[in-house]
C-alpha cells in the first residue's frame, strides 16, 4: 500500500517525502510542478506529474497504485497575493481539495493528512494559540484553509473520512545541503534575508515598524521543516485508530522580524540592509503556537527548537545552492 503526497515536490512536501522514505514507507508524489521541483524529490519515490483538479487521473492513480493514504500539501500559500487575487486561492485551495476528497471517497481511500495553517486564526490576542481558538482569517489564504478544514469535519461525519489537520506556523530551515527552500518569487522572511546575504537581493523589506511588540516588528513562530515533517508520520499513523485530529505545529516561542535579521547577521557574518515599508494588510502582530496537544497525544518532540539551528541549516542550503534547484 502506498502513501500519495500531493505537492510532494515542494519545499515542505519534498522533506515530508524524504522522512517517509527513510522510515520505509512507499511514497508516490503527485505534483504539477507549478511551484515544486522534481530535483527536490528523494530517491525511492515515484513521481506522477498531475494536477489535483484532474479527478479522473487521481482516481486512476488511487486504483492502480493501491493508495491507502493521502498527505495533501498542494496549495497556493502566499498570504499577501491571496488578498489581491482571492478567486485564485479559493479555486485552487478549496475547489481542488474538494475534488481530491471526492476522488478519494470514490476509490475507498479514507485517510487524509491535511496541510493547514496558522493563518486560519488571523489576528488574535491569544498567544500562544491553542487549537480551540476561534477562526478569524485576515486573508484569503487563511480563509481557503479554514474552509477546507470545515469541509473535512463534515466528510468525517458523513462518509467516515479519517483526517488529521496540521496547522503549520512558519516552516523554515533545510533538511540538508541538498534539499531546502526554493520559491519563486520568495515571500518568506528567512530565505529572503539569506538571499540578501548572498547578494541575490539588494535589501530586505521590513513590513511595519509600529506593531504592538517590544521592537515594533511582527513576531512569528518558526519551526524547522524536519520537525514539521516528522509530525506527518505521527499523524498518519494515528489515523489507524482515530477519526479526526487537529494539531498546531509550532515552536512555542516567537521571534520578531528584527530578531531574525540579527540572527541572520550573526550566522552569515554579513550585514543585511533593510528598508522600512508600510504594513501589509492582514498581517497580525503576533502568531505563536501552543503545540502541547500533539506533544502530549502523539509524543511529538522538537529536534531543532532554536532559531539558530533553523537559520544555520537554511544558510548551508542557500550557500551551496545560490540559484536554488537550477544549479
Amino acid at each position: 500500500m502506498s502513501i500519495l503526497v500531493t505537492g510532494g515536490a515542494g519545499y515542505i512536501g519534498s522533506t515530508v517525502c524524504s522522512i517517509l522514505t527513510k522510515a520505509g514507507r512507499s511514497v508516490i508524489v503527485y505534483d504539477n510542478l507549478c511551484n515544486g521541483h522534481e530535483a527536490a524529490l528523494p530517491s525511492g519515490v515515484e513521481f506522477i506529474k498531475g494536477d489535483v483538479s484532474d479527478r479522473a487521473k487521481l482516481e486512476s492513480v488511487f486504483k492502480s497504485k493501491q493508495v491507502k493514504s493521502v498527505i495533501h500539501l498542494a496549495a497556493f500559500i502566499d498570504a499577501n497575493e491571496s488578498i489581491k487575487t482571492p478567486e485564485r486561492y479559493f479555486r485552487n485551495n478549496i475547489n481542488n481539495s474538494l475534488n481530491l476528497i471526492e476522488a478519494m471517497l470514490s476509490t475507498s481511500v479514507k485517510q487524509l493528512v491535511f496541510s493547514s495553517t496558522a493563518a486560519v486564526y488571523g489576528n488574535t490576542n491569544l498567544n500562544p494559540i491553542k487549537e480551540e481558538t476561534s477562526f478569524g482569517p485576515t486573508n484569503a489564504y487563511g480563509e481557503s484553509k479554514a474552509s477546507v478544514e470545515k469541509m473535512l469535519k463534515w466528510f468525517n461525519q458523513s462518509h467516515g473520512l479519517r483526517c488529521a489537520i496540521l496547522r503549520y506556523f512558519n516552516a523554515a530551515g533545510a533538511e540538508s545541503e541538498n534539499r531546502g527552500e526554493d520559491h519563486n518569487p520568495e515571500s518568506h522572511l528567512i530565505p529572503t534575508a539569506l538571499k540578501v546575504a548572498l547578494g541575490k537581493i539588494p535589501k530586505l523589506e521590513l513590513f511595519g515598524t509600529n506593531y504592538d511588540t517590544p521592537d515594533g516588528s511582527c513576531i512569528r513562530d518558526y519551526i524547522h521543516v524536519i520537525d514539521l515533517a516528522n509530525a506527518h508520520i505521527l499523524a498518519l499513523d494515528a489515523l489507524k485508530e482515530c477519526d479526526c485530529l487537529t494539531y498546531n505545529l509550532g515552536n512555542g516561542r516567537g521571534y520578531s522580524v528584527r530578531e531574525v535579521i540579527k540572527t541572520v547577521n550573526q550566522i552569515t557574518g554579513r550585514s543585511i540592509p533593510i528598508v522600512e515599508v508600510e504594513k501589509r494588510p492582514g498581517d497580525p502582530p503576533i502568531l505563536v503556537a501552543s503545540s502541547d496537544k500533539i506533544q502530549k497525544e502523539l509524543n511529538w518532540k522538537l529536534k531543532f527548537p532554536s532559531l539558530e539551528s533553523i537559520i544555520s541549516s537554511a544558510w548551508k542550503w542557500h550557500s551551496k545552492n545560490p540559484k536554488g534547484y537550477l544549479n
